[in-house]
């Protein structure tokens, strides 16, 4: 059996991908990843022993300038990302049983699966997006009103809307030149009515956030047993743990200072740094020994030896500093982030940092909250309950649908 992932995002968009293929082969099947040819994916994707099929441009590339993308960038992205999607994944898919998709609006993917008459699902790392007349966008779940409910129907039209903005014209000229019908509602296509929430159920529960059929399988975790290098051996053990402070793929939307202001609040409460360079290329302020500065290394296994996880709230970082029982402090800046910042809040396992903006004054009373014995002790115990099987579960899942619409008699 074939399968064909998809995605085009950041590192946390390719490395569940990558941990999915992982357990695919080890259940028989041959499973590769369409991904963007940044050299740290690619990487990533050599470890796990997977082949990579490039996908698009580089992340990197359209993320990391200075400067945040524009409307007019997105729009050019949509169409790019349109196009390569029926060009490269028609290619790579042929003679391949299943096509699952995720990362940004995954748009081209199931219209390619259609074409080879191919299962495809959809997948996600998160419900934001995903369409509900129950609750506004960004407000928790609850008892809405009915004016609510009217309200949030307008503005998942609007959504659904916005989506065909970006996709629609490109999306159906592709579809038209393979013989394919127009798509009224791009969004809704994607999605489909039963797409994959690869998120685990503590973190981020799914009941009550969408009214699409969701099948939550967990988290799609790909097992880390790198060393620590020397260098950053030495630090942690040198002292007490220190406060981790890095910000990943967040280049252009990384806050300004936020080294600065990490350094200065850890410091003021008698702790050390270890700063992640990260897309921002986060720099140390001085050059004191109470500070070290790493690039990528297994989070996995530094979590665990942290007093604290300083971060932007990407679905990745939450849950391996989650399952490594490390205390958070989330500074969201964009699309789902700000959710993730609040359930961390919610469980008592860190703290949520008050908008985008951090200071030494909103760091340090955040950083009080998660440096706390109560936190600590919290954020082991939710440790416990975060399930690290959700890549066999999604893999099983995928191989049992496919068989089941094989002809009998097949192989």
């Amino acid at each position: 059996m074939r399968v064909l992932l998809s995605t085009w995002g950041s590192r946390g968009d390719v490395e569940p991908l990558a941990g999915l293929a992982v357990r695919l082969r080890e259940l028989g099947a041959d499973a590769r990843v369409c991904a963007p040819p940044d050299e740290e994916f690619a990487a990533l994707l050599a470890r796990a022993g997977v082949p990579l099929v490039p996908l698009g441009p580089t992340v990197r590339s359209v993320v990391a300038g200075t400067k945040r993308p524009t409307a007019e960038d997105a729009f050019r992205l949509a169409a790019e990302l349109v196009a390569a999607r029926f060009d490269t994944l028609t290619a790579a898919a042929e003679g391949c049983d299943a096509l699952l998709a995720t990362g940004l609006m995954p748009a081209g993917a199931r219209d390619v699966a259609e074409k080879l008459g191919i299962r495809y699902v959809c997948a996600c790392f998160h419900t934001v997006g995903l369409p509900s007349r129950h609750f506004p966008p960004g407000r928790r779940p609850g008892t809405p009103s009915p004016q609510e409910e009217t309200d949030n129907r307008v503005l998942w039209e609007q959504d659904a809307q916005r989506v065909n903005a970006l996709y629609g014209e490109a999306l159906n000229s592709h579809r038209a030149a393979i013989g394919l019908p127009p798509v009224d509602n791009v969004r809704d296509y994607v999605f489909t009515d039963q797409p994959w929430l690869a998120a685990d159920a503590t973190l981020w529960p799914s009941k009550g956030l969408t009214d699409l059929d969701v099948v939550q399988t967990g988290a799609w975790i790909l097992p880390d047993d790198r060393p620590l290098p020397q260098e950053l051996e030495a630090f942690l053990d040198a002292g007490a743990p220190p406060v981790y402070v890095g910000f990943g793929s967040m280049a252009s939307h990384a806050p300004k200072d936020i080294a600065r202001a990490a350094i200065e609040a850890s410091r003021a409460l008698g702790r050390r740094v270890l700063l992640a360079r990260g897309w921002a290329d986060l720099a140390l302020i001085d050059d004191a020994d109470d500070c070290f500065v790493v690039g990528e290394v297994n989070q996995q296994a530094l979590f665990r030896r942290v007093a604290a996880v300083v971060h932007h709230g990407g679905a990745g970082t939450t849950t391996t500093a989650a399952r490594a029982g490390a205390p958070q402090v989330l500074v969201p800046q964009i699309a789902d982030q700000p959710r993730w910042a609040a359930r961390v809040a919610e469980l008592g396992i860190g703290a949520a940092h008050e908008g985008p903006t951090a200071t030494f004054d909103s760091l340090s009373a955040a950083l009080r909250t998660a440096l706390t014995p109560e936190t600590r002790t919290r954020a082991r115990a939710v440790a416990d309950t975060i399930r690290t099987d959700g890549a066999t579960v999604a893999a099983k899942l995928l191989l049992d649908a496919v068989n089941r619409e094989r002809p009998p008699g097949s192989a």
